[in-house]
């Protein structure tokens, strides 16, 4: 029997984010936190009762022990390699204007990006029913690219599930690489893809949401989600297709919106729930992350969800 529902791969960094609206030059105040995609959805899976694991590399210094700590106070399963000569990656989020934001990225050569295939303890992909991975660690360069592929590698050969995130970031692909190569090698070994529509453009060339699931499953996956944002979802797994649009909340802070929905559709595929539940599921929890700002820390847990869905539900808990 399997260990954990949900085993992700990947990068997290450090995360620096002004304490108001600004340009990035006349503001003093900081918060410290930490992100990741990977990372994000492991902690989403957590929150919603599953089993989550996490593995990754961090630097040996503060940022590192941070992330490894957070991590595990969410009740994730953490496997982090050390590494004693990089440091761990960092970005600073900036709010130069009300509803805008600027990211800056100290990732390339960091530890992060060095993750090895040996970084990935023997069994702990095996043991999974679902290993998840993102377009994150492509674009990090060429070590954390194979490592992913590598655990595609042993995932498939122990009859795991695949799950490949696109999470496109147009900044880590100004060397020259091509993006949607990249994304097309990992997505010819999952068995599920989500994607933006605008990060499927980038993989399939497609504009049209149905299009992009055609050109997705072509490309080997059995299923295929593309985000449509305020708009909602679309999915085709199988012979089955299935739409919805997005729940009506306050939105405060998008960020970590997309990782929430992934967490939501995993935690249900893991527990064999119908595709209505986990499209369902799903939409609210990145619904629900939009409801506050953080990367990770708006991932929902049941009864929050309970909370969103319940028009009748008291605002004030007492």
């Amino acid at each position: 029997m399997a260990r954990l529902d949900v085993l992700s791969i990947g990068e997290s960094l450090g995360l620096i984010v002004p304490d108001r609206i600004g340009r990035l030059a006349h503001v003093r105040g900081m918060n410290l936190s930490f992100g990741g995609a990977e990372s994000n959805v492991s902690i989403g899976v957590a929150r919603l009762g599953g089993a989550a694991g996490w593995a990754g590399r961090v630097g040996a210094d503060g940022l590192g022990e941070l992330i490894v700590r957070e991590i595990r106070a969410e009740g994730v399963e953490v496997h982090a390699a050390l590494d004693e000569t990089a440091a761990t990656a960092l970005m600073i989020k900036e709010r130069p204007q009300p509803g805008a934001s600027r990211v800056t990225y100290y990732r390339s050569v960091q530890a992060g990006s060095r993750l090895a295939p040996e970084d990935i303890p023997v069994g702990v992909v095996e043991d999974a029913r679902i290993l998840h991975v993102t377009g994150i660690s492509a674009g990090l360069g060429r070590s954390a690219t194979e490592t992913i592929l590598a655990a595609i590698d042993r995932a498939r050969a122990a009859d795991v599930l695949v799950s490949f995130d696109v999470n496109h970031r147009s900044a880590l692909w100004r060397d020259g690489r091509d993006a949607g190569a990249a994304y097309r090698r990992i997505a010819a070994g999952a068995d599920i893809v989500f994607a933006g529509d605008d990060e499927a453009r980038v993989m399939t060339g497609e504009s049209d949401p149905d299009a992009q699931l055609a050109a997705i499953r072509a490309l080997g996956a059995d299923g295929a989600v593309i985000k449509l944002g305020a708009d909602g979802a679309i999915a085709r797994i199988g012979d089955q297709r299935i739409e919805r649009g997005a729940l009506r909340v306050d939105v405060v802070d998008t960020v970590g919106a997309g990782d929430a929905f992934v967490a939501g559709w995993l935690t249900e595929t893991a527990r064999g729930a119908s595709l209505d539940e986990r499209i369902d599921t799903a939409i609210a929890c990145g619904a629900f992350a939009c409801t506050a700002e953080g990367d990770w820390e708006a991932a929902p847990t049941r009864a929050d969800l309970a909370a969103l869905t319940d028009p009748a539900g008291d605002p004030v808990q007492r």
